[in-house]
């Protein structure tokens, strides 16, 4: 795999305190995720935000870019496609937190779609897991290994999603559930394949909770886990 790179997102203040690496998803870009960090300052002001490309272009969609190739949501056809991706994304997340002088518990990775399968994938082998690890509208892609640390996981999903249907949540989070991994998931009422408000603001409290729990206190916060 090519070396990664992507938009990233300084600190809201000081130097970076921890690490955030979002994995887009199918015929999308760094781009189409970086943007959530905007959701999160508030939660994580010491965390800096990186959101890589995906090392190659999706056939026919010069703009998008796939961690792997899919036909269709096949089990094996993902487990093969994770199992192939992860090299690529463990050095850049290695790469990353030297840059940042961080110990590598002061990472969360969080993924949608085909970037969940892979945050789910890399981040539970880690020989030192990170903090959490957070998966909008995606799949479990591999069974959990069977031995390791197991982060704190969270997963939400649409209803209404046509592309990863939402039993795909229910099946990981069970899967992960028996495997020992600590697991909470929200399912959104009407909602396709996307990410709505309270995943976000979920999502912000899981991240800050797992980085020490140094919540912002002042302004409305709505929606707890």
């Amino acid at each position: 795999m090519a070396s990664l790179s992507g938009p990233r997102l300084p600190p809201a203040q000081g130097p970076a305190t921890h690490l955030v690496v979002l994995l887009h998803g199918y015929g999308a870009d760094g781009n189409d995720l970086i943007g959530l960090a905007e959701h999160w300052r508030d939660f994580l002001p010491g965390a800096a935000f990186v959101a890589p490309n995906a090392p190659d272009r999706v056939p026919g969609a010069p703009s998008g870019f796939q961690w792997f190739p899919i036909s269709r949501i096949d089990p094996h056809e993902m487990q093969n496609g994770v199992t192939a991706a992860a090299p690529g994304i463990k050095s850049f997340l290695d790469a990353e937190l030297a840059r940042l002088n961080l110990s590598p518990e002061r990472l969360i990775l969080a993924g949608f779609s085909q970037g969940t399968m892979l945050a789910l994938h890399v981040g539970l082998r880690r020989a030192v897991p990170p903090a959490a690890i957070v998966g909008f509208s995606g799949l479990l892609a591999a069974p959990p290994p069977a031995e390791g640390k197991r982060p704190p996981v969270l997963l939400t999903h649409g209803d209404a999603d046509t592309v990863i249907p939402a039993a795909a949540m229910f099946a990981a989070a069970t899967g992960l559930g028996a495997a020992g991994v600590p697991v909470q998931w929200h399912l959104t009422r009407g909602m396709g394949h996307g990410i709505d408000q309270d995943s976000l603001v979920m999502a912000g409290l899981f991240m800050a909770l797992a980085f020490g729990g140094h919540l912002r206190t002042e302004g409305p916060v709505s929606s707890p886990l």
